[in-house]
């Protein structure tokens, strides 16, 4: 009697010989094929690193440039006209000049830079006696001589000097039309001041005429001494 083969079993046995060399091949597959890709978050900051703002271009002004405008040095001091000497800044004395006309004689007003400024000077100082011991004007100002005007500013320097040429007519030759009175000495308005300084009289003793209509002084611009 012959026997008769299933081709079942036999189609069964084959398919068991394919399921077990997938099962083989796949297990003998690298596992790193199956990890997925770098997750967004790394690439972005692998990417963002060159442009971090420790390693950014800086948009603030490099030094040498603040220096250029901050640190420039200024020549307003330098460039600047000294400042006009007022009386605070100066101290007076009245020399003998000699000479003058009849009945007149010459004196050098002399005024000194007594501070550690430099100071200038430049014109006409204004000029009058004083007396009764309380500074009182006597008579009229001095007027301004012609024959001696400004050539110009005078730069007084710490302890420099500048003098100006005062003619002085004697009060005794205006007779009745004088009232006498002894001055003190002398006030003095230097140019473009408005503070006076006083300088008493060293000299021999000088009169006035207490009448401002007589004029018994006439003053010279200032030049260097």
């Amino acid at each position: 009697m012959s026997h008769f083969t299933s081709p079942v079993p036999r189609f069964l046995t084959t398919l068991g010989t394919v399921f077990v060399a997938a099962v083989v091949l796949a297990a003998c597959t690298p596992a790193g094929n199956n990890q997925p890709s770098a997750s967004p978050s790394d690439s972005s900051t692998a990417s963002d690193s060159p442009s971090s703002p420790s390693t950014a271009p800086s948009s603030t002004p490099s030094g040498s440039a603040t220096a250029s405008t901050t640190g420039k040095p200024s020549n307003t001091s330098s460039n600047a006209s000294p400042a006009l000497c007022t009386a605070a800044m100066l101290s007076g004395s009245i020399a003998e000049g000699g000479g003058g006309a009849a009945g007149s004689v010459y004196m050098n007003l002399v005024v000194k830079n007594k501070t550690a400024q430099p100071c200038s000077i430049n014109g006409y100082p204004g000029v009058s006696l004083v007396g009764k011991g309380n500074g009182t004007q006597l008579g009229a100002a001095a007027d301004r001589d012609p024959n001696q005007p400004s050539t110009g500013a005078v730069l007084l320097a710490a302890g420099a000097s500048a003098a100006a040429q005062l003619l002085y007519t004697r009060a005794e030759n205006y007779g009745a039309s004088c009232t006498l009175v002894k001055a003190d000495g002398f006030r003095v308005y230097p140019p473009s001041a408005t503070d006076a300084l006083y300088i008493p009289n060293s000299l021999n003793p000088i009169n006035a005429c207490n009448e401002k209509s007589v004029v018994l002084l006439h003053i010279g611009a200032f030049h260097q001494a």
